[in-house]
């Protein structure tokens, strides 16, 4: 299939991807040699893994029920389309979230309330980190609508909105598909909206549907034609001309990428920027992989109080910074304790650019204006020139002596060694956040991390999904012990797809992050022989290797084995840690998050 979704932009994708639109034109997506259709094949159920195929969801991670069985039949007969069957519906999500991050959009299908209520909660941290997944849930069967019947698979009631009227809070578009009359145009409908929107999409689709033949399925699906979102161009000139003069009177202003920057697809923009005005250029933490850390004017990861060294400085005592595409909660502000001015700032959305305690321009598209204020920002290096006088390179670990327990700034030391363009990093909630973001990224290395929702479990899923995706990378997962006990079943289909994922078992013998906020003997889990796990879930069929590591020596050893000779393995190491080896960064975050969360309540 020549068509694909683009997540984000420095790829410069071709013209023919979707989520790439051309200003002021239309973009379709088709398939390029479209194949005669049998009046068998003429059913709803091919139609839907045509049109999968054609957005670019070629992998779709599935949970077999009765209600969704014969869906799941058209799914596998469509050439071009994996079916990947995950342990349970949450993992499913998750991979489709991690799926969607590398090629732009993702899928998953499970079964009726059981498995939608499963995924849901995979669905919302889609939903809050702005990815486009197609969630298809088998649905009763079309004669059950109004009959006042209870089914199975329900709460025992015979109304069967449930699922519905808790994905509605979570998707953007909800389709209900129990008769074939409206079928194709709410597909359609539903697919075409999550694109726009970059934001899941629920589509129910009645049992006894999916296999009869019906006249709108007859030919190759028409083209999606997705027109693109607009400029205001009168709005466009005067946030333009209104962000220059406050920029360019600034004695040290600085920019500042945030995670929206990806659903605006304005990174390469954002570099454009970059390269025009010179200022000291960093990320927050929920951003980080959007730009080039090779960039020449790249400072770090600013994240207030624990960003990487030298970069907050630089950002809070500038004299005027440009956030693009922030989002500022508890967690990336650090408890609330940035130490930003609203009248030095300039905050750039998708679709909006508010400039200090001024104007505020509606309907600019991030990209326009990033690339249109390059044209007329005056060159100022004097932030970075402050960065450069006063960085301080940082300092190797202690040295481990021969036998000495590993610790945790030792092994992401090694894991630094082992980044590459052919690499792609995914850190799970946890302290995998903050050794994760100190690592320097080479052009290329892919990077994901959940951190708006922070679903602990997410990158067990997300593994599986951004590596069926990214065929091209060998993805290296940091996952807590904690974290990794809530889904580690899916290593399972890790094996059954042939991934060769690098996973980092980080063993500290409990909940980490929350320990560090407040902690309770709920924070103490039952410590598991992970990699004798694994070697069971492996149970001899596929290409697996796993090591456990107490010592520097033993993890040289293991990671020298896992890029050698079983670098066509899924090579999974189990780190032992003492339980308070922490990053100083988690230290000082939990401490604040901490005081966030327990402040009393205002007077009444």
């Amino acid at each position: 299939m020549d068509t694909k979704i683009g997540s984000i932009d420095t790829c410069k994708p071709a013209p023919t991807e979707v989520g790439c639109l051309p200003q002021n034109s239309v973009q379709i997506v088709q398939n390029p040699h479209p194949s005669p259709i049998t009046t068998a094949e003429a059913t709803l159920g091919r139609h839907i893994a045509r049109r999968l195929v054609q957005i670019g969801a070629t992998d779709v991670f599935s949970v077999p029920g009765d209600f969704n069985l014969t869906l799941l039949d058209h799914l596998i007969a469509e050439p071009g389309l994996n079916l990947v069957g995950c342990c349970n519906e949450l993992n499913a999500g998750y991979a489709a979230d991690g799926f969607a991050r590398s090629r732009g959009v993702g899928a998953c299908v499970v079964t009726f309330t059981v498995g939608g209520l499963s995924v849901i909660n995979a669905i919302a941290g889609a939903y809050s980190e702005n990815l486009p997944v197609i969630c298809i849930v088998g649905g009763p069967n079309s004669n059950d609508y109004g009959t006042n019947r209870v089914l199975h698979h329900t709460i025992g009631l015979p109304d069967f909105s449930q699922e519905y009227r808790c994905f509605q809070t979570v998707t953007c578009f909800q389709a209900i598909v129990n008769n074939l009359e409206d079928a194709h145009e709410l597909i359609d409908t539903a697919i075409s909206t999550s694109l726009k929107e970059s934001k899941p999409v629920y589509i129910s689709i009645s049992c006894n549907l999916p296999g009869i033949p019906y006249p709108t399925f007859s030919q190759e699906p028409v083209p999606f034609c997705l027109a693109p979102k607009v400029t205001n161009e009168i709005g466009l000139e005067a946030a333009v001309e209104t962000a220059a003069a406050f920029l360019n009177k600034a004695v040290k202003p600085v920019l500042v990428a945030g995670p929206k920057m990806r659903v605006a697809k304005a990174c390469q923009a954002f570099v454009e920027l970059a390269d025009a005005c010179g200022y000291a250029t960093a990320v927050m933490p929920s951003a980080k992989g959007l730009v080039p850390e090779t960039h020449p004017h790249f400072i770090g990861t600013y994240w207030g109080a624990v960003s990487t060294s030298f970069c907050a400085e630089i950002v809070e005592s500038a004299g005027a910074y440009m956030f693009v595409g922030p989002i500022f909660n508890d967690y990336s502000s650090v408890g609330y304790s940035l130490l930003i001015k609203k009248e030095k700032a300039i905050i750039v959305q998708p679709d909006q650019v508010v400039i200090a305690n001024g104007p505020a321009f509606g309907c600019v598209l991030m990209k326009d204006f990033l690339k249109a204020l390059a044209k007329r920002i005056k060159q100022n290096t004097t932030a970075y020139e402050n960065y450069h006088r006063i960085y301080v390179p940082e300092g190797q670990p202690l040295k481990c002596e021969p036998e000495e327990p590993l610790r945790v700034n030792v092994l992401f030391k090694h894991i630094q060694q082992m980044l590459s363009k052919d690499t792609a990093v995914i850190a799970e909630t946890g302290d995998s956040w903050f050794n994760c973001q100190k690592l320097k990224l080479p052009e290329g290395c892919g990077y994901e991390f959940q951190m708006q929702y922070g679903s602990i479990g997410w990158s067990v899923g997300a593994t599986l999904g951004y590596a069926q995706a990214a065929k091209d990378k060998r993805v290296i997962a940091c996952i807590g012990d904690g974290s990794f006990q809530v889904t580690a079943q899916d290593v399972s289909t890790m094996l059954r797809c042939g991934q060769n994922t690098i996973i980092f078992l980080i063993n500290n013998g409990g909940y980490t992050i929350e320990v560090e906020i407040h902690d309770g003997p709920y924070n103490v889990i039952k410590n598991w022989n992970y990699t004798a796990l694994v070697d069971a879930i492996y149970n001899g069929d596929g290409k697996c290797w796993t090591a456990k590591v107490f010592h520097e020596e033993e993890l040289i050893k293991a990671i020298e084995t896992a890029t050698g000779a079983k670098r066509e393995c899924l090579c999974f190491i189990e780190v032992i840690l003492h339980k308070d080896d922490t990053s100083k960064e988690l230290l000082e975050w939990g401490t604040r998050v901490s005081a966030a969360n327990s402040r009393p309540p205002n007077p009444q």
